[in-house]
């Protein structure tokens, strides 16, 4: 991967975050602005890892259900011109921007990853897309679980007050 991709998915990774995050810190009282921050730089590095796992991911399971004719290129890996989509996904991600935009940006990155994968894996374009498919709602999955953990774990307890 080079770097520029890196920094794309960094930056994907980060706008996500901050659009999942900003809606939690609001509900969050007594939030200092430290701990916000680096929860949300938490918060990009693990968006970017689930960004840049979804090729590999993908990869892999064509690899394990479908039956693939070795490639001589290898694995499915991001380029700037998958990557960039990524981004734009990544930055209407705000929930009041459009949840709807966002997920049809994200439906249009993994198809362009589903025809970068369908010749590499050797297997027909659907076949592709049910794996990206797979991979990207299982990598989603996981961190939307990640996310609601650490919401819960730093969730902040408001005293009641005394009758």
């Amino acid at each position: 991967m080079s770097p520029f991709v890196a920094i794309l998915l960094l930056l994907a990774g980060l706008s996500e975050a901050a659009g999942r995050f900003v809606p939690v810190v609001a509900r969050l009282s007594g939030v200092s602005r430290t701990r916000a921050v680096l929860l949300m730089l938490a918060g990009a590095v693990v968006d970017g890892a689930v960004f840049a796992l979804w090729p590999l991911s993908a990869w892999t399971l064509a690899e394990l259900v479908l039956p693939t004719s070795p490639s001589v290129e290898g694995a499915l890996v991001w380029t700037p011109a998958l990557a960039a989509p990524l981004l734009l996904a990544a930055v209407l991600a705000f929930p009041l921007l459009g949840p709807l935009l966002h997920l049809l940006l994200m439906a249009g990155v993994g198809a362009g990853l589903a025809t970068s994968l369908a010749p590499l894996a050797g297997v027909g374009w659907w076949e592709a897309t049910g794996c990206t498919a797979v991979a990207g709602l299982g990598l989603g999955v996981a961190v939307e679980g990640v996310r609601r953990l650490v919401a819960r774990l730093n969730r902040t307890r408001v005293a009641e007050p005394l009758p």
